[in-house]
């Protein structure tokens, strides 16, 4: 590092849904999630990069890759795997451009910048399904506003990241981004992706940041009484991106079944949140079990695939000690909570144990109580 340059850290807490899943991608349906104590920092820092406006590396091995402005967009600096490079770091890219057009916006230009992405959301080359694009997401709007002098607020700093992620994908919720940016545990409901993003081709980044965003809400909530979480890895990745689009393009869809399911799901939630809000347990444990029983239901129904041999086992074992379990996310594989008794630690031991049998890998991981950090 040269003698005086300047270097901004920003980290952004992983996730992972508790209840809601599936449902919450159409706007205005609740979800419950947690920020987990795993987290994706984003070092910036100013360029000494020559021909590249922006370089860009991150430890899940991606080489140093430059980056040069056209227009309001960034484009390689001749290399010949473009594609592959813009694919492993899309929401890194997409992250530094919306701020760049809040930047333009508002007159100001973008310094040239190192970015650098270290992660803790994978291990070994191994991804959990912890929201790493949303980590990443979040930590880089955060930390290349901050270096660049941008005046923020938490809400502000979420919706970049959502606009970002629309971007590239317009099925996303962005629950993990809500989730990374806020930290602890959420209610989250998502904004109708595709009113944003024609809102601000309309009028603009900056101005769709301080408008209604239709169908939205986050609220945080408390942890749970009496209850702690345990967080199981299958070893079997999985795609979120897939599994809805997967469902999106079924004729379930906005059937009497698909309608079922998001106002028991809806219910489901609510309740949920209220047994959080009053320290309510039991009541807590039993909306869990629900949770689980709606998505084997929506898995029967449609076949997605989103319990696995090893999520059903992962489940029976909690609840076969009074707890509640159920995937996490879109299923599939990757991993799946259970809510157990915090002073029954021999029950908790037994789970792990069980989890272990049917080839589930326990993971060290607490709720992370704050988000974006420094």
């Amino acid at each position: 590092m040269t003698t005086g340059q300047r270097t901004v850290v920003r980290q952004a807490p992983g996730k992972l849904f508790v209840a809601g899943e599936y449902a919450v991608v159409d706007p205005g349906n609740p979800a419950i999630l947690v920020a987990v104590d795993r987290h994706i920092a984003v070092t910036v820092s100013d360029a000494d990069t020559g021909a590249a406006d922006v370089v860009i590396s991150s430890d899940l091995g991606q080489h140093a890759v430059g980056w040069r402005w056209h227009e309001d967009r960034l484009v390689l600096c001749g290399t010949d795997d473009g594609q592959q490079a813009r694919s492993a770091l899309a929401h890194v890219v997409s992250a530094i451009e919306t701020v760049g057009r809040l930047l333009g916006e508002r007159g100001l230009k973008v310094p040239a910048l190192t970015v650098s992405v270290s992660s803790s959301l994978h291990e070994d080359g191994r991804k959990f399904g912890l929201g790493s694009s949303g980590a990443v997401t979040v930590a880089t709007v955060a930390a290349v506003a901050a270096f660049c002098d941008l005046e923020l607020s938490t809400d502000d700093r979420f919706r970049l990241a959502m606009l970002a992620t629309a971007q590239l994908d317009p099925k996303g919720s962005g629950g993990d981004l809500a989730a990374s940016t806020w930290g602890g545990w959420i209610a989250y409901q998502a904004p109708d992706r595709a009113f944003v993003l024609d809102l601000a081709r309309r009028v603009g980044i900056d101005r769709t940041l301080k408008a209604p965003w239709p169908g939205h809400s986050v609220r945080q909530l408390p942890a749970p009484a009496g209850l702690t979480l345990e967080v199981g890895w299958t070893g079997e990745p999985a795609s979120t991106a897939s599994l809805v689009s997967d469902l999106h393009r079924r004729t379930w869809r906005g059937s009497a079944s698909h309608q079922r399911f998001v106002e028991s799901t809806t219910t489901c939630v609510r309740s949920a949140v209220a047994a959080l809000e009053s320290g309510d347990g039991p009541g807590l444990l039993h909306e869990i079990r629900r949770a689980r029983q709606e998505l084997a239901r929506l898995d029967d129904e449609v076949g997605l695939g989103i319990f696995t041999p090893k999520l059903t086992a992962l489940c029976d074992a909690a609840e076969a000690v009074g707890g509640a379990a159920k995937p996490s996310g879109a299923g599939g594989g990757d991993c799946g909570i259970a809510l157990l008794d915090a002073e029954a630690s021999r029950n908790i031991t037994h789970v792990r144990r069980r989890w272990e049998t049917a080839g589930v890998l326990p993971l060290p991981i607490s709720p992370a109580l704050e988000g974006i950090e420094e």
